[in-house]
């Protein structure tokens, strides 16, 4: 295929050339009727090129096969067999493949890292969740993939199974050897899932992690608003082998995705696919030598510590992205809440994620030595800063074992089924009905089904003292949590 055109933008500029205008939605009209107010702030040419992706950007059949042909350019960018757009973010897009490969079959083989948005796979569908273990940290206090002998280990204690879904990169830019689980998986004849959403940039040069697809994966998920350049929300899922019928994956989504996708965010991808197969070795090449030198600039400062070689030692992570730039502050005296949240106040500067000791800068593409630089003279700035800020709250981290809450109810039964709200200390022995998660990254302590032990319990409270977010919970101040009723 001729990998200079993009049939999204191409149509979206087509469109404005014959001067369409739709009796139809959206209301705005182009932004006709929008407010100028809002006009002036979002860009008139946001509202202009928000149309119908059907009966607008293309016919009432859709028969240019703008979008069609936009994810065949995609699939053969990046090596696939088949390329799904999604607009709902990669969450739409991995619970579709978690509802293609193992709703109403029973078990699925999941790493207990899984984002959030994996548990709602689950509870969606009734599927039994059979955890497979990270290889939890218990210096650093966080999950590395799982290993292929953990994987391995699952198998035989579940051999009916119907896949495995794990996390690769993690939100800590982590990578598991997909390659050796692929091929666990296949000596099966089951499928291989990957939740690859920071991922989407690794297809495109040869010194990034390798990519899902090559190392032999089933189904990859990527978020291209993450380390791409396409807007929030814009995702793909990728299809390769035999093992997933690909009619039915797509069925699966068409469940979940919106019926008035957002042409914008297929054009962005569309747009990006084309820029990165032209001048993506370069683009990338230039982040990669970026990143490796903030890296050792940041790492030399006083009290900061980058890691690299602990994230990649013996039996935790095959391979790591070292545009993920992972900061310990504990050598400050200082929290990665309190860092990220100083960093914001006084420098403008948001970081991706936070934790009790770590703050991460997610470098991509776009980033250059002036960015660069000034995240290097705020964070000067923060060392200048950090012995008038108060000590942090301890937080109470639970050990690898306290962490791996016993299963005893299908996610969907307990939160579907009859609940209660009690207060958090009564909680524990008790069964959750709904998921907990500090975010970022993302990842539930608790899910529902789960048993809630007293330390995990410690670990959340002490955390919200210590400014942790928890979005998710009926009450996210966690006086009370909702468990199954007796």
């Amino acid at each position: 295929m001729d990998q200079s055109e993009a049939p999204l933008i191409e149509a979206l500029a087509e469109y404005h050339r014959l001067d369409r205008y739709g009796f139809t939605p959206p209301g705005h009209r182009q932004g006709r009727g929008a407010d100028p107010r809002v006009r002036e702030i979002l860009g008139a040419d946001t509202f202009r090129s928000d149309v119908l992706a059907s009966a607008g950007l293309d016919d009432r059949s859709s028969s240019g096969g703008y979008l069609k042909k936009a994810e065949q350019l995609m699939a053969e960018a990046v090596g696939a067999e088949q390329a799904f757009f999604s607009t709902c973010g990669s969450s739409l897009s991995v619970k579709a493949a978690v509802l293609a490969v193992a709703a109403g079959k029973g078990d699925l083989l999941v790493s207990r890292d899984a984002h959030k948005s994996i548990v709602a796979g689950l509870v969606f569908s009734g599927i039994q969740p059979r955890w497979i273990r990270p290889r939890w940290d218990p210096k650093l206090h966080l999950a590395h993939p799982p290993s292929p002998a953990d994987v391995e280990e699952m198998w035989e204690r579940y051999p009916d199974a119907a896949g495995v879904l794990i996390v690769s990169p993690t939100p800590y830019g982590t990578c598991a050897d997909i390659a050796a689980i692929a091929k666990i998986c296949h000596e099966r004849g089951k499928p291989l899932i990957v939740d690859e959403a920071w991922g989407a940039h690794l297809p495109f040069h040869g010194d990034l992690p390798t990519w899902a697809m090559n190392a032999g994966a089933d189904i990859c998920v990527v978020s291209v608003h993450k380390m791409g350049a396409g807007f929030e929300q814009g995702s793909v899922y990728h299809l390769q082998g035999d093992l997933v019928d690909p009619a039915h994956l797509s069925a699966c989504a068409d469940l979940l995705m919106t019926t008035s996708p957002n042409a914008i965010l297929y054009s962005a991808i569309d747009g990006w696919r084309r820029q990165m197969v032209q001048h993506g070795t370069e683009l990338l090449g230039n982040a990669l030598a970026v990143a490796a030198r903030l890296r050792r600039e940041i790492d030399a400062m006083p009290g900061i510590h980058v890691l690299e070689d602990e994230l990649l030692a013996v039996e935790s992570s095959t391979d790591l992205d070292r545009m993920q730039v992972l900061m310990d502050l504990s050598g400050l005296g200082i929290s990665g809440y309190q860092g990220a949240d100083w960093l914001r106040e006084h420098r403008q500067l948001d970081v991706g994620l936070s934790d009790h000791r770590r703050i991460m800068a997610t470098l991509s593409m776009a980033d250059n030595d002036a960015s660069a630089q000034r995240l290097t003279d705020a964070l000067r700035a923060l060392i200048q800063a950090a012995p008038t800020l108060p000590a942090p709250p301890r937080v109470a981290l639970p050990s690898p074992s306290e962490l791996e809450l016993e299963t005893v109810a299908l996610p969907r039964d307990a939160f579907f089924g009859p609940t209660e709200d009690v207060p958090a200390r009564e909680a524990v022995g008790r069964v959750a009905a709904e998921q907990i998660t500090p975010y970022p990254p993302g990842i539930p302590v608790i899910v529902p089904g789960e048993r809630i032990n007293e330390a995990v319990i410690d670990y959340l409270e002490s955390g919200l003292q210590a400014r942790m977010v928890l979005p998710d919970p009926a009450d996210p101040s966690l006086n009370t949590i909702r468990v199954v009723r007796r």
